[in-house]
């Protein structure tokens, strides 16, 4: 019996002992019958191309599964920078989508929205209206403005909740009018 052979033989036994229970334990890490499928059949490849470290070890089953639980693990960050890379292309293109200005509509929506949005803000109490404005407007922190006007941190939290508060009204009012 040549190399070859007996390499093939060796392998083939422990993929066939192996290879459920492993499948088995990706899948507790990721919930899919497919990509527990797709990842152990990884970990036998990346066990194959490493025939050198289990041909003559005894030690076959630590290995085997600390693969696996790399591969998992890889998978699990790549699928995650998958996820950001496309919310932020989502996000970027919504954006796009409505301030890009590329149907004429837009810019006019967009005036109307930030005039809606200033004359809302003219009917705050004047407090209020600087406490907003000095959040979203000019990008302060909380506590920045709770020190600039001396007033406590609850209260300057609490009139930008009631801003906030009062312009989802407003929008939800002025989204709804516009299926009308």
């Amino acid at each position: 019996m040549n190399q070859d052979t007996y390499l093939v033989q060796q392998f083939e036994k422990i993929f066939k002992a192996h290879f459920s229970s492993v499948k088995f334990f990706i899948f507790m890490f990721l919930k899919s019958e497919a990509d527990s499928e797709d990842l152990a059949q990884d970990v036998f490849v990346k066990l194959w191309t490493n025939f050198e470290t289990w041909i003559d070890n005894d030690g076959k089953d630590g290995y085997i599964y600390t693969i696996a639980k790399n591969v998992t693990l890889d998978f699990i960050k790549h699928k995650r920078l998958e996820d950001d890379y496309r919310d932020e292309l989502i996000k970027k293109n919504l954006t796009k989508e409505l301030f890009g200005f590329a149907d004429p509509l837009n810019s006019i929506y967009c005036n109307e929205i930030r005039l809606i949005i200033r004359m809302a803000l003219e009917r705050f109490p004047k407090r209020r209206r600087k406490i907003f404005e000095m959040s979203r407007l000019r990008n302060m922190s909380n506590h920045e403005i709770a020190e600039t006007l001396h007033l406590s941190l609850r209260t300057i939290e609490h009139q930008i909740y009631l801003s906030l508060k009062t312009l989802k009204k407003i929008i939800i009012i002025i989204f709804f009018l516009s299926f009308l």
